[in-house]
């Protein structure tokens, strides 16, 4: 039976979690101000974060040994591990060179509706009247925070926005295609492989496009590159993984809404970054239909 120690820690975890995810975007964002191309900044990315997923990937290699993996399964996860962490990652990050990091959380928060979509396009899976108006409150919410971010930042705004959009879409398509090989592999082998073929990926991006020098930043770029990969991606994904397992997908959901408020907060205080009264009502609305999704589809599947 769970206690109410463990709830609020779980809670704790998860929210701890979900600050440092959306430290991301704020981060990339600092990286930028000194000249580091969008390829660089994710190669140090993933070179920090590969020594710990190598080191999970053999911590849990005995994890679900009992269950037969067939040769096709490790394909999957190599064509997962490509587009949901590696082209996700991409595609947040030249993003980002366009729009403001709060505005890319705002959008990458969009997932749980596109997963829903996919799953109504190529699972068949029915979308109810409730998640159908939180869907369209999610859009409309976005539609509003980007006509107004058009009208004081230009043009721009689009092409960032749409390579976010990019970035939440294939996000999404790992969330559902990959669904079926997690219980096959264990949450934490499968995730450690992905992460392994999305490092490797990045490896061969850079090698074969990159003329930069990747020792010729500043100190400070490798400092925020060690700190994405640690604090942004390492540790709140266990983080995440351990408060879901204490307090439930369906409480968990509630927490991460707490992801778009901290980028606005933490690219207020680091980037000086503002949003609009009109763009903070988008972001709310946002929220708001998330929330509407994530527990309407949780409490389908209780």
């Amino acid at each position: 039976m769970q206690t109410t120690r463990t709830f609020i820690y779980g809670i704790f975890l998860g929210v701890l979690g979900i600050v440092l995810f959306s430290s991301k975007a704020v981060m990339v964002k600092l990286a930028y101000r000194y000249d580091v191309d969008v390829i660089s900044i994710l190669l140090l990315r993933m070179l920090f974060s590969f020594p710990f997923y190598i080191v999970m990937a053999y911590l849990y290699r005995n994890q679900n040994t009992e269950v037969v993996i067939k040769n096709k399964d490790y394909l999957w996860v190599i064509f997962f591990g490509f587009v949901g962490y590696y082209l996700a990652s991409y595609f947040d990050f030249v993003g980002l060179t366009y729009i403001k990091a709060s505005l890319e959380r705002i959008i990458l928060f969009l997932y749980p509706t596109i997963v829903l979509l996919l799953n109504k396009i190529f699972l068949k899976q029915p979308i109810t009247k409730v998640q159908a108006g939180a869907i369209a409150l999610t859009y409309l919410g976005i539609v509003i925070a980007f006509w107004d971010e058009v009208a004081i930042s230009g043009n721009d705004t689009y092409l960032g926005g749409f390579f976010i959009l990019l970035s939440a879409i294939t996000y999404a398509s790992y969330l559902v295609g990959s669904g079926w090989l997690i219980p096959k592999f264990g949450v934490m082998k499968f995730t450690a492989y992905a992460m392994i073929v999305s490092c490797v990926c990045v490896f061969v991006h850079y090698s074969i496009v990159s003329e930069v020098d990747i020792f010729s930043f500043s100190w400070k770029v490798y400092f925020l590159g060690f700190f994405i990969a640690v604090f942004a991606t390492v540790i709140p994904s266990f983080l995440v993984s351990a408060s879901i397992k204490m307090i439930s997908s369906s409480n968990f959901a509630i927490v991460a809404g707490i992801g778009p408020i901290s980028t606005i907060v933490l690219a207020a205080i680091f980037l000086n970054e503002t949003l609009t009264l009109v763009q903070l009502f988008g972001a709310l609305a946002v929220i708001i239909g998330i929330l509407l999704v994530s527990l309407n589809k949780t409490k389908k599947e209780a």
